[in-house]
């Protein structure tokens, strides 16, 4: 016979609560397991802009700028046993991108004591992403 009253009781008390939003419990998060992941890690960031400057250096012998100002490095992904550098050129078919790759890969591990993977992006170049305007 209880179980008959507290069925009864159940969808009232349902309704009840949906009817009234004060008394509805909020969403807790979840706490993570296992130790947190630092909001910002300087070490981390310090590598990344230690690379960029090392990029500097690369430099596009049609347009006299480097890599980095021609906005040409997209994307930085530090590893621990590897880096990856997405990157574009300022043409499809640039006679100097063989050499540009070689140059950013001799570069990056310079940095980091560990390989180095070029990938190009099929991204077309915009000089105003330089703030060229041409």
């Amino acid at each position: 016979m209880t179980d008959a009253v507290d069925t009864e009781t159940t969808p009232a008390a349902s309704a009840a609560d949906a009817a009234t939003p004060a008394q509805a419990t909020p969403a807790t998060p979840t706490p993570a397991t296992g130790p947190a992941a630092p909001a910002f890690d300087a070490e981390r960031r310090a590598t990344e802009l230690a690379i960029l400057d090392a990029l500097r250096a690369v430099v596009d012998p049609e347009i006299g700028m480097n890599v980095v100002e021609l906005a040409l490095i997209k994307q930085v992904l530090l590893g621990k046993d590897e880096t990856e550098i997405k990157m574009i050129l300022t043409t499809p078919f640039c006679p100097y991108a063989g050499s540009m790759i070689a140059q950013v890969k001799e570069q990056a591990e310079s940095v980091v004591d560990h390989p180095v993977k070029v990938t190009l992006l099929a991204e077309r170049w915009d000089p105003r992403d330089a703030g060229l305007m041409w």
